[in-house]
């Protein structure tokens, strides 16, 4: 029996497949790869609880199988009343293109709205290696609202996507 390509809470088994698609992003730093299973593995320790939520890409037609294609990790800002944080989102290199992160980005701005979520928030890095990245926001419907100069070294600005919800 097949399935679908869906979209579905993280599982301990998908690890391998964030960890390989952090990796072949190759925007990435060691230490900013590192990060993002710190929160994949708040996450798997607590579910909800951790204020982290993981939903990934699933291509495999196999039930038993997992065949991660993409993730994404948000949540809400501490804090705040209604705003929240994308703080990851990456769809394997070898399926840029085909609408997933787009699919993903949906998934997690509905599930944002349906948590009483009214802003979503995202930072990136203005390196030009990230410049496919602010176009998909962009056209995705975020407004650039803020630019930290220098922020994560020299040269390389923290940039603010914002999206009303």
């Amino acid at each position: 029996m097949t399935k679908p390509l869906g979209i579905r809470p993280l599982r301990a088994r998908d690890r391998p497949g964030i960890t390989r698609i952090l990796e072949s992003v190759g925007n990435f730093t060691p230490a900013e790869i590192a990060t993002a299973l710190e929160l994949v593995d708040a996450w798997l320790a607590t579910g909800e609880a951790s204020d982290y939520y993981c939903l990934i890409l699933d291509a495999s037609p196999d039930p038993e199988h997992t065949d991660v294609q993409g993730y994404v990790c948000y949540g809400p800002t501490p804090l705040t009343e209604s705003t929240f944080d994308l703080y990851w989102i990456a769809v394997d290199r070898a399926s840029h293109g085909k609408g997933y992160g787009r699919l993903l980005l949906e998934t997690a701005e509905r599930d944002v709205r349906r948590r009483h979520g009214t802003l979503l928030l995202i930072e990136t890095s203005s390196q030009e290696s990230y410049g496919s990245t602010t176009h998909f926001y962009e056209r995705a419907g975020y407004a650039l609202v803020a630019r930290v100069p220098n922020f994560y070294r020299a040269n390389d600005d923290k940039l603010i996507f914002a999206k009303s919800l």
